[in-house]
Order: C-alpha cells, then structure tokens, then sequence
C-alpha cells in the first residue's frame, strides 16, 4: 500500500472511531435513538408482604404488557429510609428511565431533591401530594374519605349490641408511626366517622414507634381493651399483627384500611376497606404512554373515582356482622360515594 493510501485508511479509520464508539458491548446506542419507554417501579421497602407495593407492581407490569416497547425494573430499596434518597439518585444518574414510579407519602421531597440534580427526569407517585413541581406527578388516595367510613363502621359496632361491644363508647386507633396523612386526614376522619353515628364517641389513640414490632402492639391492645376500647383500627404495617392475635383471645372488633384482611381474625376483623393501587397504576401507565401525564399536578381519588373502596362480597364480613349493621353501613357508603354526606377535606 502506498503512503499516501495509508494515510488515507489510518484518518477513515479515525472518523468512524470518532462517530461509532465501539465498547465491549458493541456499538453505543443513545436513549434518544430507542423508542422504547423505560420504567422503573422504585419500590421504599419491600415488596413480598406489603399489599400497596405488590399492586403497584402487579398493576405496573400488567399494564406495561399491552405495550411492545416498554420495560420495567423494580427495585427494592429496604427499610432503611436514610438509604433512599441515595439509591434513586444512583439509579437516575444512569440515563435509564424515562418515568420513575413509586408510593410514599415521603418519596415527593425526596424525588424533587434527586429532580434537582437531573431536571430531565420525570416521577410519578401514588399515596402522597405535592403540586407544583414540573418534574413531579402526584395522586393521593383520600384516607381522609376511607377513615370516615371505617369510623362510621365502628360507631356502629360500638353502639351495638354485638358479644365485645361495651358501653364505653371508645374505639382505637394504633400506629407505627406519626406522620402528616395520618395526623391530619386518618385520625380526624376515623372519630368523625364514629361520631356521625354518636357524638360521644372517644378515640384513644397509640404509638407503636415503628413498622413491624407485634409484640409492642399487643401491649398497646390489651392496655387499651383494659381502657374500655372495643374497636380497632390499625396504620402499622407488619406490626398490626399483635393486634390481630389479642383481639382475637381477649375479644374486640377491628376495621381495616386498604387491603383485605377478614382472614387474619376470622369474626374480629369485622370490616376491610381497599385502596386501588393496581388500578391506578394501570391508569399510571396508560396515561404515559398516551402522553397524557400532567406533571406539576395533584389529585386526591376517593369513592366516588373508584380509588378506594370497601370489599362487601367476602363471606367473613357477611357472617361477622348484623343485617342491620350492615343495612345501615351499606346505605351510608352510597350516600358517601354521591356526596350526599358533606365533609370538609382538611389540607396537609
């Protein structure tokens, strides 16, 4: 080869170099030369057990299988919450995802921070509320709404004459932890849902101090059966089964948020309202596909949006209640789902 066609071969060489990138993966492909639509389902704990999570990533992938051109990556950040932030932040640095999809009442601060950093990626978060930040697509599920009529329930049983039902006029309520939803829409709504059926009604109210410790809300329970409560509800995930195990021994009534949970005190859990994650993350991801995401937003789903709910059909709530309880929770729940029962949503 001459010379001068060397040289010639050494620059094409060069400029195809320059242009085609070449690693040990083979050709360097852009995000913006693939059409595919990338999500990542960033999960604040984990999922096995946790029924908000596990809809989420049942209704996520369920709806990204209608689709040939999405992929979706769960991924499970633990319990240790001073680790979250860092974890997305390292997930986002990577380019990969075009949405990131998660449910948290905390996630909004700690998406708008990792925003910051990366002001192209765009979050999606159910169960929490924050508007105004263009990144940033929030839906909140209005326990305040769910608390009203789980209050409403339990004024009827303690009012009643059922076999633990005393004249104390207390229901219960046990959390793992304080936190503005709770304090401001779940707590206010349960004993205003009682006090629609009495005004006299009382709430004894219990801190556990964390997610998962049965043994601490035992001692809660029993302490606040001995108070004269005799109906329950529980905010405190894994921890709620001490609650579970003393009502059933030593005899009170529970009403339950967001997922179904007759089985777990067969005739104490005397009613189970549902939260629709799996179908709002199927609305999640049929409206990103569809370009219909208005980020900056937030919006608050009750009855009558088909976000919660309240599971009649189970067999256990039929046997555990009174036709009349029933009768009278039933006809509430309709005039609630058409707003024919005024409240005032507090703010957070």
């Amino acid at each position: 080869m001459k010379k001068t066609n060397y040289t010639i071969f050494l620059m094409f060489i060069l400029i195809i170099s320059i242009l085609f990138p070449v690693g040990a993966g083979g050709i360097k492909e852009t995000k913006e030369q693939d059409d595919t639509i990338s999500l990542l389902v960033y999960i604040t704990g984990v999922t096995a057990g946790s029924p908000p999570y596990e809809s989420l990533v049942e209704g996520v992938n369920e709806a990204a299988a209608m689709y040939d051109n999405v992929k979706v990556k769960v991924y499970e950040a633990g319990f240790n919450q001073a680790t979250w932030e860092e974890g997305l932040t390292a997930l986002v640095a990577t380019g990969e995802y075009d949405v990131v999809i998660g449910t948290n009442p905390s996630l909004p601060e700690i998406a708008a921070r990792v925003g910051k950093k990366f002001p192209h990626q765009k979050f999606i978060i159910t169960d929490a509320f924050l508007e105004g930040n263009a990144q940033i697509r929030t839906y909140l599920f209005n326990q305040y709404e769910q608390s009203l009529y789980l209050g409403y329930l339990a004024g009827l049983v303690t009012t009643s004459n059922m076999q633990y039902a005393n004249k104390s006029l207390k229901i219960g309520l046990i959390a793992a932890q304080e936190f503005p939803l709770l304090n401001k829409h779940m707590i206010p709504g349960f004993l205003e849902g009682a006090q629609m059926v009495n005004k006299d009604i009382e709430l004894d109210f219990r801190v556990v101090g964390n997610w998962f410790d049965a043994n601490k809300t035992a001692e809660l329970t029993t302490s606040m059966i001995a108070n004269g409560v005799d109906v329950f509800a529980a905010i405190a995930g894994g921890a709620s089964q001490g609650l579970f195990k003393v009502a059933s021994t030593e005899g009170a009534y529970i009403v339950f948020h967001n997922s179904n949970e007759y089985k777990a005190a067969p005739g104490y859990v005397i009613g189970s309202g549902s939260m629709e994650q799996k179908k709002l993350a199927i609305d999640i991801v049929n409206n990103v596909m569809n370009g219909d995401v208005e980020y900056g937003k937030a919006s608050i789903g009750g009855l009558k949006e088909g976000y919660i709910g309240f599971f009649f059909d189970d067999p256990l709530y039929t046997s555990s209640l009174p036709k009349d309880i029933r009768d009278n929770f039933k006809a509430f729940m309709e005039k609630l789902t058409e707003r024919e029962i005024p409240y005032t949503l507090p703010s957070l």
